[in-house]
């Protein structure tokens, strides 16, 4: 049985991975999938607690399923709005976009 701390370890990596890359890229692209590289981690997160604090009972699960659908759901409205954006202005460049306002 692998240890709740490396469980973790993994979890929290993961959330860094993703905090630098939403931090530190301009295209919209690719701050939606750090956006969701952060939302799995909590989903690790939520599994492995579930796991090893109540084996019996499924609410981690339940809220892995909710976080799963919100995050399917805030990609398809996001794609839609980058989309937009891209039509206006012809970038998905965040530094781009706002320096070009109407």
């Amino acid at each position: 049985m692998i240890p709740v701390s490396h469980i973790l370890f993994l979890s929290a990596t993961l959330f860094f991975i993703g905090m630098y890359g939403f931090v530190t890229r301009k295209n919209l692209i690719t701050m939606l999938m750090a956006l969701e590289l952060m939302l799995n981690s909590v989903n690790i997160n939520f599994v492995a607690f579930n796991k090893y604090l109540y084996p019996g009972k499924l609410d981690g699960i339940f809220f892995t399923i909710f976080i799963i659908a919100v995050a399917a759901a805030e990609a398809a409205v996001a794609i839609s709005i980058i989309i937009n954006l891209y039509r206006m202005h012809k970038t998905i460049d965040v530094g781009a976009a706002t320096e070009l306002k109407h």
